[in-house]
C-alpha cells in the first residue's frame, strides 16, 4: 500500500513539475512588444525577436516586456471617459513679460531602448513628465505673451520639442520623443483674453493692410517698367530710323555732289529746280533758252516730260 502511495506521489510531483516547466520555460513575443531575457537579474544585452521562445524556468530566467506602441502624455489636461477635465495647477505659468497664461501640452514619446527604460530609472515616464513641464515652463518664461497667444507659438513649440529631446536624452531612460503638440494657450479671465484676441485681430488686419500696399505697389511698379520698355523700345526704334535716314542723305547727298563736280552748271541748275518744284509745288515750270540771232525760244514743260508728253517750241 505504501508502495503504491509513493508511486503515485511521484508521477503526481512529476506532472507537476513537467507543468511547471512548461508554463515557465515557453513564452511568446508579439510584434508590438520589446521583451528582454533576464537571467539572475541581469537583463541581456540583446533584444528578444518576436515569435515563440524558450527560456530556463523561473527563477533562474524571467521575461521583461515594454509595449511598442505610442504613448501620449499631457500637461495642464486630462482625458478621461467623462472628458476632458482642466489640471489649472499644471497649465498656470509666467511668461517672459510677467503675464500669467493657461498652456496645454501633449508629447508623444515611444520607447527605443527597453533595457534602458527598465533598468535606467525606477520610474521613466515620471522623469518624463516632469522634464516635459520644466521645459514647457521654461520656454514660455522666456517668451512674450504675444507670441505665445499669436503668431509665435509655432517658434515656442519646436524649441519645447528641441529642449525636450536633449533632456530626454541626457537622462538616457529609453524614450524617444515623436512629437510635441501645444494645444491651447489661453489668458486666465475672459476679459483680458478678449482684449488680447483684439490685438490680434488687429494685427492681422494689419499684416492684411500691409500685404494689399505691397500688391499695389508692385502693380505700379509692373505697369511703370512696361512704360519704360516701350519708351525705351520706341526711342530705339525711332534712333535707328534716323539714322537710316541720316545714311541716306549722306548717300543722297555724295551722288549729288559727285554729279556736281563733273557737271557743275547741270547739277546747279537741276537743283535750284528741284527746289522751285518743292516751294512752289501748283505752278508750271518751264525751262527756255533763247537762241542769239534767233527768233525761236526754245523751252521745255516739266510736267509734260514726266508725265510721257513732248516739248514744244
Amino acid at each position: 500500500m505504501s508502495k503504491n502511495y509513493a508511486k503515485v506521489t511521484f508521477v503526481v510531483l512529476l506532472v507537476g513539475l513537467l507543468l511547471v516547466l512548461a508554463t515557465t520555460s515557453f513564452y511568446t513575443v508579439d510584434q508590438t512588444e520589446y521583451a528582454v531575457l533576464v537571467t539572475f537579474g541581469k537583463p541581456s544585452t540583446e533584444i528578444v525577436s518576436p515569435g515563440l521562445r524558450f527560456k530556463l524556468p523561473y527563477p533562474i530566467q524571467t521575461v521583461k516586456k515594454v509595449s511598442r506602441e505610442t504613448f501620449s502624455l499631457t500637461l495642464g489636461y486630462e482625458e478621461r471617459a467623462d472628458g476632458i477635465t482642466v489640471m489649472e495647477q499644471e497649465s498656470k505659468m509666467i511668461t517672459g513679460d510677467e503675464n500669467i497664461i493657461l498652456a496645454d501640452l501633449e508629447v508623444q514619446w515611444q520607447v527605443v531602448d527597453p533595457i534602458a527604460f527598465i533598468y535606467n530609472s525606477q520610474d521613466p515616464v515620471n522623469i518624463l513628465s516632469n522634464a516635459t513641464s520644466s521645459t514647457l515652463r521654461g520656454v514660455i518664461g522666456s517668451s512674450l505673451v504675444d507670441d505665445a497667444l499669436t503668431d509665435g507659438r509655432t517658434r515656442i513649440m519646436n524649441d519645447i520639442r528641441d529642449s525636450l529631446v536633449e533632456m530626454v536624452e541626457a537622462y538616457d531612460i529609453g524614450i524617444a520623443i515623436r512629437n510635441v503638440n501645444l494645444q491651447d494657450v489661453d489668458l486666465p479671465t475672459d476679459e483680458v483674453s478678449d482684449a488680447f484676441k483684439k490685438v490680434a485681430s488687429a494685427r492681422e488686419e494689419r499684416i492684411t493692410k500691409i500685404n494689399q500696399a505691397n500688391r499695389y505697389k508692385n502693380e505700379k511698379i509692373n505697369t511703370a517698367e512696361g512704360q519704360k520698355a516701350a519708351l525705351i523700345s520706341e526711342a530705339e526704334g525711332v534712333k535707328v530710323s534716323r539714322i537710316e535716314q541720316a545714311r541716306g542723305d549722306v548717300a543722297q547727298f555724295d551722288a549729288i555732289y559727285s554729279e556736281y563736280v563733273n557737271n557743275k552748271d547741270i547739277t546747279s541748275d537741276r537743283l535750284m529746280i528741284e527746289t522751285l518744284e518743292q516751294v512752289l509745288p501748283d505752278v508750271q515750270i518751264y525751262v527756255m533758252q533763247e537762241n542769239q540771232g534767233s527768233s525761236t525760244v526754245k523751252y521745255l514743260p516739266l510736267d509734260q516730260v514726266r508725265q510721257g508728253g513732248s516739248y514744244s517750241e
